[in-house]
């Protein structure tokens, strides 16, 4: 204990002194060295925006609370933080800010302009996930911008292009008009909205009828290659292999069959272009036909589109309507439900190109890929279900070229003569092809080369994770990989998670980590995700700025895996609450521990221990065992509740107030400092199991409790170091006793009764009562009150306390009747004071009898009945006193009390 005295309030402002404590003596720094086992944490590197959001405080806390706990059971844990630099945000964000497209500038330019806004927002982010207290390691700190990083992200390319595992090829590929890059279907998201489903005639181009077809794409006729119909649709099977005309066009495209038509959709009858979704791609490549592209990378008509040229898509879908409707082809239209396809950054609606880029052969992988996820532990169990699920429905290969600036060059030439592809050398790594030359000939003699202009997806930098801060691809990255667990938020279970097992498998053979734990979403005071376009979005530092980081991180932390969590002041401010009501019981017991020997021998104190110590620390240890396995099960939710439960209610609320009066007494002897030694077990027990959660709090607590300066954090001495270097609590078995348990709780609810009595007669708490006498039905009860009889006497501040068996013996007795004039003066006018002198100068209880009996009292001729007074009562015990009753129906107990 601190000679200082403690401040009567705990300022929250005071956890920028903690953090900043923190890092000057690197508490969090990973060494490698230590004779410790390893616990590796695969972190998610964020997109720099500039600004943590409140899912950001959820995610982080889940890994920091992983991170605190390992290290006091024991482990060396690396705890790292990266930032994702590369992709659509920043450049969509530097285009905003400059009033500029990407290519309105040189490309060094643009770049320049990316790593500069990057920078900024990196510091930003990281001052406030300081801020939250979060214990990275800042030294192992990376950055996929950097050229360290890029080495690392084009060595892997050049690996997996060695293997075979990555290909350039023309294919059909999700294509963003607004950003003008190719997008993978990973990042594809689909909303649902209404559009129309128009009904065209399709003119025969013989004798033949025509064919009624349905879309909802008429801008993309001048693509149309082919109909198709169901090969059982009776309605159209005289007339499989014959031709129809595309409207407004001209042009004669045949009538073919397949499975996958829907005959109950539209007509049956479907027209094939290119492209309007996946099942174009897949009936196209089926049956060879042509391709002809219609748009261009800007979502503009093209030549083949003939007089709509030029126009937008939907210039183009309203002109080619009308003009539809003018001729006769448009026979009706009619409102249909539409899931469509947009991106991911821009919520742009996709379209799909045929373009020659680079893709990973995905395919070739999966079945690594499903048995890697099937070897990890996920939590919650059912979010692996989610992996496979995407892992099984994968269609195309995974296209990983940008037609982008900021991000990590493709590492590839092309020979002008030959066409070859140019590789570099590991060793000339990291380059960007567009500034610098192949350092040897094409085998074809070719001289002269042409840069690969594309870049790398983002995921190919963040997919590479668990590698990168293991050290790879240094021989002895392997001490440090795979991960022991990765956490992530289920809304990118199919890219980053697919995309780091994947690429861990290829490049080494391995599952990248060991267990997955998936976190939710948070949501607003209005029920629905926090977005800004809905304005419910609240800011962390906002909360910070009121609350402190560790409230915060209360409110963030009673949530379970998998399941989205709803933000709410109120949570906040109950946390807040606790902190404070744990604060006062700290500094309350803090100033009784000044009196608490340490050279105690713990077996006689543990031998001294009265009921109620017996009962909380048996409870303690119950709690220590149940938040370990909740920790396990990365249950944060039940871990906080039952430690702030059992804080709030058994310790501050019930316990210290049951020992006050063994803490108020001159005699230093065993009761003391028992009392004295289950106060310091307890509260230095709890603050170790509450530390991960609110690691600026229990370090101000602990800081005073054990007495050691701020500059002696940097020894080696747990005794005077952080609390963020104790050991995690283990179950004292010795101490925890089920009838111990149960003596307790009895004893802590005959005190509440008996507080609660005080309360509601407006007696202050240590106002003194004459007798109690307790009435117990069971002879177990009867005989678990005689142990606690000492306590509920110096608690309750009791001159006498009795234990009895039965039930006690108390009558009811007037005391007191009240003449109601009311009645009386109307009724008997002048006699009225004569039957008042009676009333109130005569025994009350005899009145009362003689009323009850004969139904009336004869005052002087006049007949007083029930009507004309009101009674008091009060019950009494068997001694004549007046006494007061509790009725305890749970315990089956009568108290009774005389004040």
């Amino acid at each position: 204990m601190k000679d200082v005295e403690v401040p009567k309030d705990y300022h929250h402002q005071k956890e920028i002194e903690w953090q900043e404590t923190w890092q000057k003596t690197n508490l969090y720094q990973f060494n490698q060295d230590e004779n410790r086992p390893y616990y590796i944490i695969d972190t998610p590197p964020p997109y720099p925006t500039g600004s943590i959001h409140i899912g950001h405080v959820l995610n982080w806390l889940y890994m920091d609370l992983i991170a605190r706990w390992k290290r006091m059971q024991g482990y060396s844990v690396l705890f790292p933080q990266g930032w994702d630099c590369h992709g659509l945000p920043t450049e969509v964000k530097v285009e905003e800010i400059h009033s500029i497209k990407k290519n309105d500038v040189p490309r060094d330019e643009f770049r320049r302009m990316c790593i500069e806004l990057t920078t900024e927002n990196i510091q930003g982010m990281k001052t406030q996930m300081q801020r939250m207290g979060y214990s990275q390691d800042w030294s192992r700190e990376y950055v996929t911008m950097t050229p360290e990083y890029q080495e690392k992200t084009q060595l892997s390319f050049l690996q997996m292009y060695d293997d075979g595992l990555i290909y350039r090829a023309v294919h059909p590929v999700n294509w963003c008009p607004r950003c003008e890059t190719a997008i993978a279907f990973a990042e594809v998201e689909y909303q649902e909205n209404e559009t129309f489903l128009n009904y065209l005639e399709f003119p025969a181009s013989s004798d033949e009828s025509g064919v009624l077809i349905a879309t909802t794409r008429p801008e993309l006729l001048a693509a149309c290659v082919a109909v198709v119909v169901h090969p059982d649709d009776k309605r159209y099977q005289h007339l499989t292999g014959k031709k129809v005309t595309v409207p407004l066009f001209n042009r004669e495209v045949e009538i073919i069959t397949d499975k996958e038509v829907d005959p109950e959709f539209g007509t049956g009858a479907v027209m094939i272009c290119t492209f309007g979704d996946k099942t174009d791609v897949t009936w196209v490549n089926r049956y060879n036909l042509d391709i002809i592209e219609a748009i261009n990378e800007q979502g503009i008509m093209q030549e083949v589109c003939g007089k709509y040229r030029g126009q937008t898509l939907e210039e183009c879908k309203f002109n080619i309507l009308e003009d539809l409707d003018k001729e006769g082809f448009l026979t009706k239209k009619e409102k249909v439900d539409q899931n469509v396809g947009q991106c991911w950054r821009c919520k742009t609606p996709i379209e799909i190109l045929v373009k020659k880029q680079w893709f990973v052969a995905v395919k070739e992988m999966n079945e690594k890929i499903i048995d890697a996820a099937e070897g990890m532990e996920w939590m919650p169990e059912h979010m692996k279900t989610r992996l496979l699920n995407w892992t099984g429905s994968m269609d195309w290969d995974w296209c990983i070229s940008r037609q982008r600036i900021f991000a990590t060059p493709i590492p590839v030439w092309y020979c002008s003569d030959c066409g070859e592809v140019m590789l570099p050398g590991a060793e000339e790594l990291p380059l960007d092809p567009t500034q610098t030359q192949p350092s040897k000939t094409c085998k074809c003699g070719g001289t002269d080369f042409q840069a690969e202009v594309d870049v790398l997806d983002t995921w190919m930098d963040s997919s590479i994770t668990p590698l990168v801060i293991a050290g790879w691809p240094s021989p002895d990255y392997k001490d440090l990989f795979p991960s022991s667990i990765r956490q992530q938020g289920h809304d990118i279970i199919r890219t980053w998670a697919f995309y780091t097992i994947l690429r861990s498998l290829a490049l080494t053979g391995e599952a990248p980590f060991g267990s997955v734990v998936v976190n939710g979403m948070v949501f607003g005071e209005d029920g629905h995700k926090m977005s800004k376009s809905r304005g419910n979005v609240i800011a962390p530092e906002e909360v910070v700025a009121e609350y402190g980081a560790d409230a915060l991180r209360l409110w963030a932390s009673n949530s379970v895996p998998g399941s989205d969590v709803p933000f709410a002041w109120k949570d906040v401010q109950h946390g807040y609450k606790f902190l404070r009501k744990f604060w006062n019981a700290f500094r309350f017991v803090n100033m009784h521990l000044a009196d608490y020997n340490k050279e105690n021998d713990n077996e006689i104190i543990i031998k001294s221990l009265k009921p109620l110590d017996k009962w909380i620390l048996s409870g303690l240890n119950q709690m220590v065992g149940e938040v370990t396995q909740a920790m396990e099960e990365c249950n944060f939710a039940h871990a906080r509740n039952r430690i702030q439960t059992y804080i709030w209610h058994d310790f501050c609320d019930d316990y210290i107030e049951a020992v006050k009066y063994r803490l108020y007494t001159d005699d230093e002897g065993e009761s003391k400092q028992a009392a004295l030694y289950t106060l310091n077990t307890v509260i230095k027990t709890s603050l170790r199991l509450l530390s991960p959660f609110t690691p600026h709090f229990t370090e101000e607590i602990h800081y005073y409790l054990e007495g050691y300066q701020k500059e002696q954090m940097e020894g080696e001495d747990n005794e005077l170091g952080s609390i963020h270097r104790e050991s995690w609590p283990t179950v004292e078995k010795d101490l925890v006793d089920e009838s111990a348990e149960e003596i307790g709780r009895v004893g802590v609810e005959v005190i509440s009764e008996l507080r609660r009595f005080k309360a509601s007669h407006k007696m202050p708490l240590n106002t003194p009562l004459k007798s109690v006498t307790v009435y117990a039905a069971s002879d177990d009860i009867y005989g678990q009150l005689n142990i606690l009889k000492e306590d509920i006497k110096g608690t309750m501040r009791i001159e006498d306390v009795m234990i009895s068996e039965g039930k006690p013996d108390v009558r009811e007795i007037v005391v007191q009747v009240t003449p109601r004039m009311d009645k009386i003066g109307p009724e008997f006018k002048g006699q009225a004071p004569v039957i008042v002198g009676y009333l109130q100068s005569n025994d009350p209880g005899k009145i009362a009898e003689t009323i009850d009996n004969e139904g009336y009292i004869d005052i002087e001729g006049s007949k007083v009945t029930a009507d004309h007074v009101s009674t008091s009562k009060e019950l009494v015990g068997h001694t004549g006193e007046k006494v007061d009753l509790i009725l305890m129906e749970d315990l089956d107990l009568v108290v009774e009390l005389i004040i």
